[in-house]
């Protein structure tokens, strides 16, 4: 006997799985355009409206509100523009991928060009892949160590 229920679940399941796979792949590319400073690249993974939330950080020249994939991708630049590449490590510790949603946690580090000044600790990363593209990127960091390490002296 066929059991519609069990079916359903299965598909279900299948769908799902589907999806996870989906946004695992796109967040590989991500990962892989942004270590490569693919800035175009970065530009098409992202959608044209992206929800980032990054906590606002006037102290900081790379830290600022951005809403669509052209903006989103520039930061990686701007990022590089003003911290010294060389000394720049972000590890990650975990990549979770939760149907369209996927968390990677870790360590990152690196030195402000303009001060000298060093930074790092913790991060995660929450995004949410939706037809092939980045429509979520909330990033979680230690802000203040990055401030401190921009700010001039006094």
């Amino acid at each position: 006997m066929f059991d519609k229920s069990r079916a359903a679940t299965v598909s279900s399941t299948t769908a799902q799985g589907s999806v996870a796979e989906t946004t695992r792949a796109v967040v590989q590319d991500f990962l892989a355009a942004r270590l490569a400073g693919d800035t175009q690249r970065l530009v098409e993974i992202f959608a044209d409206e992206v929800d980032w939330m990054l906590a606002e950080n006037p102290g900081v020249p790379w830290i600022r509100p951005r809403r669509t994939g052209a903006e989103c991708a520039a930061q990686f630049t701007e990022l590089a523009e003003h911290t010294v590449p060389e000394d720049a490590r972000a590890s990650v510790g975990a990549f979770l991928v939760d149907g369209a949603d996927a968390v990677l946690m870790g360590h990152l580090s690196g030195t402000v060009r303009a001060t000298g000044k060093s930074f790092e600790g913790p991060f995660a990363l929450r995004l949410t892949v939706e037809g092939g593209r980045i429509v979520r990127h909330h990033l979680y960091e230690n802000s203040l160590s990055i401030a401190e390490a921009c700010a001039p002296d006094q």
